[in-house]
């Protein structure tokens, strides 16, 4: 796979991985993803916060999983 094929459609990027699924205090989750770049993101499934950064450490998501009150949201069904 190369950047011209991605850039000009051809191919997908790959996809960010899963890495830690961290638990709130009001029982939600955040999960940390790492991207292809090596970066770091996450969501969490409470407040619906979506966090990315540069840096390879979790630290930015630790934090977030010990504030975040918000209980997890429920899914939403196809009608």
């Amino acid at each position: 796979m190369t950047l011209t094929a991605i850039a000009f459609g051809r191919l997908s990027p790959p996809a960010p991985v899963t890495v830690d699924t961290l638990v709130t205090r009001a029982g939600a989750t955040v999960r940390v993803y790492q991207d292809p770049d090596g970066s770091l993101s996450s969501d969490c499934t409470g407040c619906g916060e979506y966090a990315w950064t540069l840096t390879v450490d979790r630290a930015f998501a630790l934090e977030h999983a010990a504030t975040c009150l918000r209980p997890p949201r429920p899914l939403r069904t196809a009608a």
